[in-house]
């Protein structure tokens, strides 16, 4: 066990973890808003399940890591599940639940360590990949930077319209204080877009304290029979794919950075995986897509923070959020824009979130066909059908064919065929 800072080191660790992942509460609502769910339920169930998934972390694995809905799981929901398919959200929050209910039941008979194994390097990189280029993507039309354009599918927005001028401004600044090590760069960017959005007429304020949003509409509105209907089987699969990845590519790289890991083992990570899953579940209940711990814990940790301590306080920060739900409202709101809505605080966030999750392009083997190929498929597949399911699917496609094609058949695990099969009798019998 690493050693105990002070409690004040600890107290300042979490607010840094805090401020540096807070953009959550702002886009959560937006981006599950636009499946048709309530922006303050949802908001509320944000909070929510980021504050006890987070306290779960720091009481079962004493890790200063802060758990909340992830970025990308989120428009997975929206765009893939609920808006391509038609699927209601309350479906979408069930295949969620189950999704982490699958994850909590399978730890002791080693099908976690399976599907790792399965999944061939390359497309664990490239998966990341393809869905920060596909957040970036609606963050750029969110942003009124890429638009609607028949023929061509998207081209250049009228960058001479205020939000869109807004929100190249906002990108820049942000990006500028990223860059500069600046930390809660996205809060800080979102704090001065605010200012400009109401000096240019954009947004209108209105307080910023008030008693919390209900949470009823979507308090316990999962419906677990509708997600467990044969056509959802995938959507669950996916859901407890980049979960899986999601949580133990981030416990260790934060375990990492605060020497936690011996000898290739991670103490505690049975614990730490439970907390995600748990939490999982519990917003499922609550009405928010799939919890994972979050990379910018690692903020936390640079300023000192090494115990579950730290995750106490960013928890408690999750739970005083609620109660300034008006400058929530006002910072995720749109601005209509003719026939579009467009969200110019948030946008750029978004942008740079794809830019961070860029970093996996490096570490696929581009000078080897038969893993650069089925990455590719997969990461351009993402972003152009908005599917990740279909750019998970290409590549699993993609790597067998080609590993049987040239004679390696070996050099794929059999569940990596299985996916395979599963995906094309999925589009056979589509």
């Amino acid at each position: 066990m690493p050693d105990r800072p002070p409690l004040r080191t600890e107290v300042l660790a979490g607010v840094t973890t805090f401020v540096t992942m807070a953009y959550i509460v702002f886009v959560q609502p937006t981006v599950l808003g636009a499946a048709g769910m309530d922006p303050g339920a949802v908001f509320m169930a944000t909070c929510l399940a980021s504050a006890i998934a987070t306290a779960l972390m720091a009481w079962l694995a004493d890790y200063p890591i802060a758990v909340a809905p992830a970025m990308g799981h989120n428009f997975f929901f929206t765009y893939t599940v609920v808006l391509a398919t038609g699927t209601p959200w309350q479906v979408a929050l069930g295949a969620v639940a189950i999704a982490g209910l699958v994850f909590i039941l399978t730890a002791g008979v080693g099908l976690r360590e399976h599907v790792i194994t399965a999944v061939p390097t390359s497309l664990k990189h490239a998966i990341g990949v393809g869905i920060g280029l596909l957040i970036a993507l609606i963050g750029l039309q969110w942003a009124g930077i890429i638009v609607d354009t028949p023929g061509t599918m998207v081209g250049l927005g009228d960058l001479r319209s205020t939000p869109a001028l807004l929100s190249v401004g906002t990108l820049l600044l942000t990006a500028v204080l990223m860059a500069r090590g600046v930390k809660g760069a996205f809060l800080v960017g979102m704090a001065a877009a605010t200012v400009a959005a109401l000096a240019l007429g954009l947004v209108r304020f209105e307080g910023v304290f008030s008693t919390p949003p209900s949470l009823a509409p979507t308090f316990l509105q999962l419906d677990i029979p509708g997600a467990l209907r044969l056509e959802m089987i995938d959507v669950v699969f996916v859901f407890f794919f980049l979960a899986l990845f999601d949580s133990v590519g981030t416990l260790i790289g934060v375990a990492n950075r605060i020497g936690a890991i011996k000898d290739g083992v991670m103490p505690r990570a049975r614990q730490a995986l439970l907390a995600d899953a748990a939490g999982t579940v519990i917003g499922a209940g609550l009405g928010t897509s799939t919890v994972t711990a979050y990379i910018e814990s690692s903020a936390g940790v640079a300023a000192g923070g090494r115990t579950g301590r730290a995750s106490y306080v960013t928890a408690g920060l999750f739970l005083l959020a609620p109660f300034c739900y008006p400058l929530v409202k006002m910072i995720g709101g749109g601005v209509a824009v003719g026939d579009v809505t467009l969200y110019p605080i948030v946008a750029p966030a978004l942008v740079l979130v794809g830019v961070m999750m860029m970093q996996g392009v490096t570490e696929i083997r581009w000078d080897d066909h038969a893993s650069a190929i089925p990455a590719f498929l997969t990461i351009v597949t993402i972003p152009l059908a908005v599917s990740i399911t279909d750019g998970i699917a290409f590549g699993f496609i993609a790597a067998a064919v080609l590993a049987l094609a040239t004679g390696r058949r070996k050099s794929l695990h059999p569940l990596a065929y299985v996916f395979a099969a599963v995906f094309v009798l999925r589009y056979a019998l589509k």
